[in-house]
């Protein structure tokens, strides 16, 4: 897999709503990440976790008691290191249900130079600069903040801060 999945976690909710909650309640918990959901019939909704094992057990258990407390929660699953074979199937239904790429405008090109420029910045001596920083999409500087060893805030901190937040944190990180 793409990503090192040492466990899965699954919520099963009959609506969009509980499935959302779920979602949400699982994500702020705890460090793990929501990879896709999956309808089935009658409104079954299922969503797909991953993350270290201890992490996905707290996140399915405080999705699933959110689930219940928005909507209908049909069930809950933790698998601690799935085997090969099922993150292969996995991998293939999240590749089918991701969206679609965008085409390349100007502009996307020219944000993605200057997310280039930024992770250079990065991994050279002195860091980033705040005028680089600031000329990169929330959701870029999200992204160099992920990747960024030893950054101060976890996936869901990522995910909650401010763009200022992050250029602080970004700048600081260089010295």
């Amino acid at each position: 897999m793409t990503q090192s999945m040492t466990a899965l976690g699954l919520i099963e909710t009959i609506g969009v709503p509980a499935l959302i909650a779920a979602a949400d309640a699982a994500a702020k918990t705890a460090d793990v990440r929501v990879m896709t959901f999956e309808k089935a019939d009658a409104g079954l909704i299922t969503v797909y976790i991953v993350g270290d094992v201890a992490s996905v057990r707290a996140a399915v258990e405080a999705g699933g008691e959110e689930a219940r407390r928005v909507g209908k929660l049909v069930g809950t699953h933790v698998i601690p290191r799935p085997d090969l074979s099922v993150s292969a199937m996995l991998e293939s239904i999240w590749r089918k249900n991701a969206p679609a790429e965008p085409k390349p405008s100007a502009e996307s090109a020219a944000d993605e130079t200057a997310a280039d420029e930024a992770a250079e910045l990065s991994g050279t001596e002195g860091g980033e600069s705040a005028e680089a920083l600031a000329k990169l999409s929330l959701q870029q500087l999200r992204e160099l903040a992920r990747t960024t060893p030893g950054f101060p805030l976890n996936a869901s901190g990522i995910n909650t801060a401010a763009k200022a937040e992050l250029i602080r944190l970004l700048t600081e990180k260089k010295d």
